[in-house]
């Protein structure tokens, strides 16, 4: 029964692509839209996470407004998934020609230093679209992933996220392989806003709340000196992107005691300032804050207002 709901799984998302690829941008947006709409009326349980999950971080939100976000979420990643069949099935003079690109000299700089480049963001905006770009306009690059658990849209992915000569990387070994790209000088690129079990986690501050992080990037940032970029990719309009990259995060002095969570803060609040923008990018329905060690961090964060203010 499974591998025929993968076959199915499968089966439809070729057909889409081969579809899409065909359609104007605006028919393209409009399908995603009703896409994300139906998982939005269908998928009580995500739903359900969402608006949890909004009503933690924006309390001062009405019900409604908090509503809303969740539903151009659920349209927003319907639209993503379209945008990705779509874009990935263009030339690349195609995809170049629909992107803009935001802090070309910031790139640029950070790979003159010759130590490689670490470019991090989170499932917010267009980022699988930000990677198969950058190796256009720069270079290709590593991209950490985790294998999808359907292997027939897991080999399609990989595909995809290789279609202009990036590489993907896979837990096992991962750290070996990121520190071979660095040291050649490459760029390796990972989202950090995932909650993780593995005994490299870190407690950080996400909309004020504990959140279970990777410090992978901060102990290699530090282990090697390589530059910390922050990229983001939201829409424009007519089905155009723009590619942002933000100034590298300046990191702490490596030597003190807790250097380590001190630059995975800062760059989780880099994270948390697009979020704050656009909420309705970024992937509310996932857990983010599952297992917090509520017992030892009541008081420990102060409250925060919509606003991104601190209360006393």
């Amino acid at each position: 029964m499974k591998a025929f709901r993968q076959g199915l799984e499968l089966a439809a998302v070729r057909g889409v692509r081969l579809v899409v690829r065909l359609l104007p941008s605006a028919i393209a947006r409009g399908l995603g839209i009703a896409l994300g709409t139906t998982f939005y009326l269908l998928d009580a349980p995500h739903r359900r996470v969402a608006l949890a999950n909004l009503a933690q971080c924006f309390p001062a939100r009405s019900d409604r407004e908090r509503r809303r976000i969740a539903r151009r979420m659920f349209q927003h990643f319907g639209v993503l998934l379209i945008a990705l069949l779509r874009f990935t099935a263009l030339s690349p003079e195609a995809m170049r020609r629909n992107v803009e690109i935001e802090g070309e000299d910031v790139v640029r700089a950070a790979y003159a230093k010759g130590r490689g480049v670490l470019f991090f963001t989170g499932h917010f905006g267009f980022w699988e679209l930000h990677a198969i770009v950058h190796a256009l306009v720069f270079e290709p690059v590593g991209v950490l992933a985790r294998p999808l658990d359907n292997p027939g849209l897991h080999e399609l992915l990989e595909r995809l996220r290789q279609r202009t000569g990036n590489t993907v990387i896979y837990r096992e070994g991962a750290v070996r392989k990121v520190l071979r790209m660095l040291g050649e000088g490459h760029g390796v690129a990972l989202l950090i806003d995932q909650h993780i079990h593995s005994p490299d986690a870190i407690w950080v501050r996400f909309f004020q709340r504990p959140a279970a992080t990777t410090s992978t990037l901060a102990a290699i940032a530090l282990r090697t000196g390589t530059p910390v970029v922050p990229v983001f990719a939201v829409p424009l309009p007519r089905g155009r992107f723009k590619m942002i990259y933000e100034r590298p995060v300046e990191p702490p002095d490596a030597d003190a005691p807790e250097a380590i969570h001190e630059f995975t803060q800062r760059c989780t609040d880099v994270l948390e300032m697009y979020v704050r923008r656009q909420p309705e990018l970024w992937l509310w329905m996932h857990r983010r804050w599952r297992d917090a060690p509520v017992p030892e961090t009541r008081g420990m964060f102060p409250a925060v207002r919509d606003d991104g203010a601190a209360d006393a």
